[in-house]
């Protein structure tokens, strides 16, 4: 702890030495456009090998301060267009330079500072990344977050729990084993640690990136698997106001002996947000409803959300950004389909569309909201600082048979320093507290405190790029001793052919991730399928080493870009539900020993113009093995194989694409003796179709066109086919 401090210190100084010897620099700015001359919002230009970077906003413009006099290498970059890597003379305080891309279906995505929380302009990670930008977005016409990040490969939501390349499984409301970022501040729960999705309306966000593998050595906790970073949309300069309405309905049973209702079920919503900004500050509020009739016997859902976003550039270099957001739901919650005697089965073993008499009247009642405050300053081409507070409040009651509570404020705060002692070489220096507190009926009342330190340099060398960091995190529960994880991670990245960012290259990390257990895991005290669910305060954190090396190429045939990956991770202490003789008690506990290991393998081709093609496939395998038991066998709720299929094809106006899911039937799921096991593949078609012209687009999605009737976990059933419209008014 002594050394980190004194790391800090030394940095610091350093720092503020570089930052004398700077001066005030000039202004750059301008525009970027595409070859057909309409601006191109959310572009990235950054100065290369400095902390200079911005993004255009919906016009096209972009302002960079504090940029040195003389030469400067300037990186432009976009989704779906060949970057721009040029250099720029500038010899007075203020400079204008327009820049124009071209479209290139096949050009990487640019690659955001979830890795390494520093901003990167041509140069690839050493870790997978993958990008869902504004445009998939739109063109899916989808609800919430997760119903896009569904369709990246290595990756599957099994019942709002996000799984990539297989970390999490599925436990019921206690944990995750990915950590969600919005605008890199924290978001899981603080006291069940899971996520969120509809927290943020999808109108609201410009982009996801997703860090597939270990981030522990920099977002510490819950990035065992990986991390999710939500990027919310800027307030662009001038008056801008966005109204969105969306209508669906949802397919009947397949079979009429499944049928539950005399009349289709309907769901529908409005979205309104508005915008005003200048040079000098800018906000935006925004506000929505929906509701939903669902699919199934007792699954109405209402939600309502608002949200808002401010920014003050206070002075050349300085920008402080305050956000945040609030949403209520209110849903029913049909807990398991009906088995034969429980309900009207008309005869049939189980009725997948009903539910249990005896669990009429469930439902969930959620609050949840989140503010947060950073700042950032650029006090020269060289050095940079930046910190941010926040606090996530959850709120849930459980209303059923019994009803169920639970309250979770997460506050937490960070400060970090960035430093570029020459063009070939970036240090990054940083401190993050976490407070987390629960007040509820089944995990009693508790508090959380987590302490850390990281730091992580990154330098050139000959073609290569090798960075390596660590970080180290300090836990205590309810004020008692501290337990400390470390957690190191080395990469490199090397260049395959001389295309620059558009070349090949291969990449190779390894790192350790970690996750503590959440309060709720802890403390949890309730009933579960009959059984009493008993607390374990003792639980340690678990822990993983993640190994990865990849291959991206270039352009192959000049219509095809292979992006492949071979993955290992050796697991240790993984929190699982253990049932407890002679008490037939169930206990969570640290009593899984896992591997995963498989191949990632992504394929996007253009072979016509204006046809675009993406192909996903995961191979996983896993193991498992018990504290104190040789046996070996696979982990729950992992399918083996993962497909993806994606085509878009675009005339004018007019857009038309497709998405197809696969899933193998997973081998193994949890209590397997204790609940119905039926499960079979995942086969599901999405076909999509949208036209726009100036401020008017309509979106059309079919959703599961096939009506395929599946379950990810037991007894309950996934979504049926549903045909939703949506109408977009944008000025």
């Amino acid at each position: 702890m002594h050394g980190t401090i004194a790391l800090l210190l030394a940095l610091a100084l350093s720092a503020a030495a570089l930052a004398a010897q700077g001066s005030g620099g000039a202004r750059l700015h301008g525009t970027v456009r595409d070859d057909q001359g309409a601006p191109i919002g959310h572009a990235q230009v950054g100065v290369r090998g400095t902390t200079l970077f911005t993004r255009t906003d919906a016009s096209g413009r972009y302002r960079l301060a504090q940029v040195s006099t003389g030469t400067v290498h300037v990186r432009v970059d976009a989704v779906g267009y060949a970057g721009v890597d040029t250099v720029v003379a500038i010899s007075a305080d203020s400079a204008s330079v327009d820049f124009q891309l071209r479209f290139s279906p096949l050009t990487l995505a640019p690659v955001s500072t979830v890795i390494e929380k520093l901003p990167h302009f041509g140069e690839r990670p050493a870790t997978s990344v993958a990008q869902v930008s504004e445009r998939d977005l739109d063109r899916r016409a989808v609800n919430t977050v997760d119903e896009a990040v569904d369709h990246v490969p290595g990756i599957q939501f099994v019942n709002g729990q996000i799984n990539i390349r297989g970390s999490t499984g599925y436990i019921q409301g206690l944990n995750s084993r990915v950590l969600l970022t919005v605008d890199g501040v924290p978001m899981n729960q603080g006291d069940r640690g899971g996520i969120d999705w509809d927290l943020l309306a999808v109108d609201e966000i410009e982009s996801v990136d997703i860090l597939k593998g270990a981030g522990s050595s920099l977002y510490g906790s819950a990035a065992l698997g990986g991390v999710v970073n939500v990027t919310t949309r800027d307030v662009p300069n001038g008056w801008h106001s966005r109204l969105r309405f969306t209508g669906g309905v949802y397919a009947d049973p397949p079979y009429a002996i499944w049928q539950f209702r005399g009349s289709p079920g309907l769901q529908g919503g409005a979205d309104l947000s508005a915008s005003y900004g200048n040079d000098v500050a800018g906000g935006r509020i925004a506000l929505g409803d929906r509701h939903s009739d669902g699919y199934r016997q007792q699954d109405n859902d209402d939600h309502f959300h608002m949200a808002g976003k401010t920014r003050w550039e206070a002075s050349p270099g300085v920008r402080v950004d305050i956000s945040g957001a609030w949403a209520v739901n209110r849903y029913d919650v049909p807990l398991s389909w009906c088995k034969r005697g429980k309900c009207d089965d008309r005869g049939q073993v189980f009725q997948p569309f009903k539910i249990d008499t005896t669990e009429r009247g469930a439902r969930t009642d959620s609050r949840k909201g989140y503010i947060a405050a950073q700042i950032r300053s650029t006090l020269s081409p060289q050095f940079a600082w930046q910190a941010r507070g926040s606090w996530l409040r959850t709120h849930f009651t459980d209303i059923r048979s019994t009803t169920e509570y639970g309250v979770g404020d997460r506050f937490g705060t960070e400060a970090r320093i960035e430093a570029h002692p020459d063009s070939n070489r970036s240090v990054l220096v940083g401190g993050e507290v976490t407070f987390s507190r629960v007040a509820s009926d089944i995990f009693g009342s508790h508090t959380q405190a987590e302490l850390a330190a990281y730091g992580q340099s990154e330098q050139q060398m000959g073609n290569a790029r090798v960075s390596g960091g660590a970080r180290l995190d300090f836990l205590a529960v309810d004020g008692g001793s501290l337990t400390a994880v470390a957690s190191p991670r080395i990469g490199v990245t090397i260049p395959t052919d001389g295309r620059g960012h558009d070349g090949g290259v291969w990449r190779a990390s390894i790192g350790r991730g970690f996750r503590a257990p959440t309060i709720a895991e802890r403390f949890v005290h309730t009933f579960a399928l009959g059984f009493e669910v008993i607390p374990n305060p003792n639980l340690r954190p678990e822990t993983a080493w993640s190994f990865e090396i990849g291959h991206t190429t270039g352009p192959l045939l000049r219509f095809l870009r292979l992006d492949a990956a071979f993955f290992w991770t050796e697991a240790h202490d993984l929190i699982e539900p253990a049932l407890l003789t002679p008490s037939d008690t169930i206990q969570l506990q640290n009593v899984v020993r896992a591997r995963l290991a498989g191949v990632d393998a992504t394929i996007i081709g253009a072979p016509i113009p204006r046809l675009i093609t993406t192909l996903g496939y995961t191979y996983l395998s896993t193991r498992r093995r018990l504290a104190g038991d040789s046996t070996t066998g696979p982990l729950a709720f992992r399918p083996r194989h993962l497909l993806t299929l994606g085509a878009d094809y675009a005339v004018g106006d007019l857009d038309v694409g497709a998405d197809f899911r696969f899933a193998s039937r997973p081998e193994r799921i949890e209590l397997e003796g204790f609940v119905d096991p039926r499960r079979v593949p995942v086969k599901v078609l999405d076909l999509r179709a949208g036209w726009s012209r100036g401020p008017v687009e309509f979106r059309l999605l079919v959703a599961n066109a096939l009506n395929y009737i599946y379950n990810l976990v037991p007894e309950t059933l996934a979504p049926v086919r549903t045909v939703t419209l949506t109408a977009v008014w944008a000025h």
